[in-house]
C-alpha cells in the first residue's frame, strides 16, 4: 500500500466490526485510480466471504444520481425536456397540483413531492401509483424537500419514455458507458458475495436484495434506490461529469454536465444541483478540505461519493454501515475524504 494513504487506510479499518463488516474505498485523480482497497467480510460472521475491490454493494440513494444521469442524457439528446411540464408522460398529473412539475424540479428536489412514506402504510398499495398521485407537500418550486417519491416518479417517467422497464433502460445506458457491473436485482448465485445490510423484523436478514423498503415493494427496481454496484462504477459516475467539464472524453454532453453541477436550489444544509448534492458547509460529509465546488451523494446503507472538481479528485466509500445498527456515519465519510485529500496534497501523479 502507498504510505501516503496510511491515514485513510486506518480510518476505514477503525470502523470494521463496529460500524460495518465490509468496505471498499477508491480514490481517483483525473479519472485514474490512486488508491483502492477492500476491507472485511460480507457479514459479521467470520466464515462469510471476504470483500474484494469488485464487490457489489447496495448503493441505496446513489441510485438517484445514476438515474438522474440517464434522464439528463435524454434531455441532452432532445428526448426529454429539462424544463416544461411532464404531463405528456404522466397524464395522471393533468388538472392537478402536479401539472407544472418539470424534470429540473424533480432532479433538484423542488417539485413539491413529500419525502417518502412509511412502508407499513404501503404494503397493500401500488407504490408507483402512490408516488405519482399522493398529494404534494408544497407547490412546485416552493422549497427543497429531498424526496424518494419524486425519484420513484422519475423512474416511471423514464420507463414510459422508452417503452421498457427502468431496469432495462438503466442497464443499457450504463453498459454503454462502461459501468456494466452496476444493475438492479442481483442474480441468485451472486447474493452471498454482496455485503449484508441489516436484519429487520419484516424481512429478516437482508443480503443481496435491496435494503430500501419502498424499492423492495417495487420489486427491487426504482428510481430512488435499488442499484447494486462497485466502487469503480461509482467513481466512474463522478468521472463522467468531471471529464465533461474538464475537457476529457465523456459520454455526457458538457453543457448538461455543467448545468447539473450548478446550484439549482439553495438549502442551508445541502444545496442542490441536478441529481447531485453540492457542498454547502464544512459540516457536510465531504469535510472541510473539499473545495466549495465539490459535489456528491450519499446512500443510507453506508455508501458515498464526493468529487472535488478543483482538484480533479473523487473519493468513493462503500460500506454496509447499517449491518450493526443504524447510525450516523458522517464523521467516517469526512475522515475518508480528508485523509484522501491530504494524501494527494503533494500533487505527485497517481
Amino acid at each position: 500500500m502507498n504510505d501516503r494513504f496510511a491515514a485513510l487506510d486506518q480510518a476505514v479499518r477503525a470502523e470494521l466490526g463496529t460500524r460495518c463488516s465490509a468496505a471498499v474505498v477508491r480514490v481517483e485523480r483525473a479519472g485514474r485510480a490512486c488508491f483502492e482497497r477492500a476491507y472485511g467480510r460480507t457479514r459479521a460472521a467470520v466464515e462469510s466471504p471476504p470483500c474484494w475491490v469488485d464487490t457489489r454493494f447496495d448503493l441505496a440513494s446513489i441510485t438517484k444520481v445514476f438515474v438522474a444521469t440517464v434522464a439528463l442524457d435524454d434531455a441532452a439528446r432532445g428526448a426529454l425536456a429539462l424544463d416544461g411540464p411532464l404531463v405528456a408522460l404522466v397524464p395522471e398529473w393533468r388538472g392537478t397540483a402536479h401539472e407544472p412539475i418539470s424534470l429540473r424540479a424533480i432532479l433538484s428536489h423542488t417539485a413539491g413531492f413529500k419525502s417518502g412514506a412509511d412502508y407499513r402504510t404501503l404494503l397493500d398499495r401500488d407504490v408507483e401509483a402512490f408516488a405519482l398521485t399522493e398529494p404534494l407537500g408544497g407547490a412546485p418550486g416552493e422549497r427543497v424537500v429531498y424526496s424518494d417519491l419524486g425519484f420513484i416518479a422519475l423512474g416511471t417517467i423514464l420507463a414510459r419514455l422508452h417503452g421498457r422497464s427502468l431496469s432495462a433502460v438503466v442497464a443499457e445506458r450504463l453498459r454503454g458507458w462502461g459501468a456494466a457491473s452496476t444493475a438492479y436485482v442481483p442474480r441468485a448465485r451472486d447474493l452471498a458475495a454482496i455485503p449484508a445490510t441489516e436484519t429487520d423484523a419484516w424481512r429478516g436478514s437482508v443480503q443481496g436484495t435491496v435494503h430500501d423498503e419502498k424499492a423492495h415493494l417495487l420489486g427491487g427496481v426504482a428510481g430512488h434506490a435499488g442499484l447494486f454496484g462497485t466502487a469503480r462504477d461509482v467513481a466512474l459516475l463522478g468521472e463522467w461529469y468531471l471529464a465533461a467539464v474538464r475537457g476529457r472524453p465523456s459520454p455526457l454532453d458538457a453543457d448538461i454536465a455543467r448545468e447539473a453541477l450548478r446550484e439549482q436550489a439553495y438549502d442551508p444544509v445541502l444545496r442542490r444541483g441536478l441529481g447531485w448534492a453540492l457542498k454547502t458547509s464544512d459540516d457536510n460529509s465531504c469535510g472541510p478540505l473539499m473545495s466549495p465546488s465539490a459535489f456528491g451523494h450519499t446512500g443510507f446503507t453506508g455508501t458515498s461519493i464526493w468529487v472535488d472538481p478543483e482538484r480533479d479528485v473523487s473519493v468513493v466509500l462503500l460500506t454496509n454501515a447499517v449491518h450493526y445498527g443504524r447510525s450516523d456515519i458522517r464523521l467516517i465519510r469526512i475522515a475518508a475524504c480528508d485523509a484522501a485529500l491530504e494524501a494527494l496534497e503533494d500533487a505527485v501523479p497517481c
